[in-house]
């Protein structure tokens, strides 16, 4: 069972950036899309970004367009979320994900039961 490692997660001022990082090790090509996703205290967990790992696509979910990026380093087997402007209702635990079974094919890769493979999370706080 391959495991992902999220790191880069604190607590940062609202308005400010941050960037986390998900390592991926293992066949990176073997995934078909590798997403981002958030929980917040009593919400379900939502997703934020995705991208194919083939062409590059790229997916997000409206509430975060235009402040979030979603980038990856086949060579490094890494994802990263670049999130700026940041707002105190992002505050959440942030999971990557991987989908090894190209659950997501034809489909905006933003649901998190089309994911099979995820990490622990990384806890970001905003505060205003």
């Amino acid at each position: 069972q391959e495991q992902l490692v999220e790191s880069g997660g604190g607590s940062v001022h609202a308005g400010g950036s941050l960037r986390i990082t998900c390592a991926a090790p293992g066949e990176y090509y073997k995934r078909y899309c590798m997403g981002w996703f958030r929980q917040a205290p009593g919400k379900e967990r939502e997703g934020v970004a995705a991208i194919s790992t083939g062409d590059g696509s790229t997916y997000y979910a409206d509430s975060v367009k235009g402040r979030f990026t979603i980038s990856q380093d086949n060579a490094k087997n890494t994802l990263y979320l670049q999130i700026n402007s940041l707002k105190p209702e992002d505050t959440a635990v942030y999971y990557c994900a991987a989908d090894t079974e190209a659950r997501n094919m034809g489909e905006v890769p933003l649901d998190p039961t089309r994911f099979d493979v995820w990490g622990q999370g990384t806890q970001v706080t905003i505060s205003s």
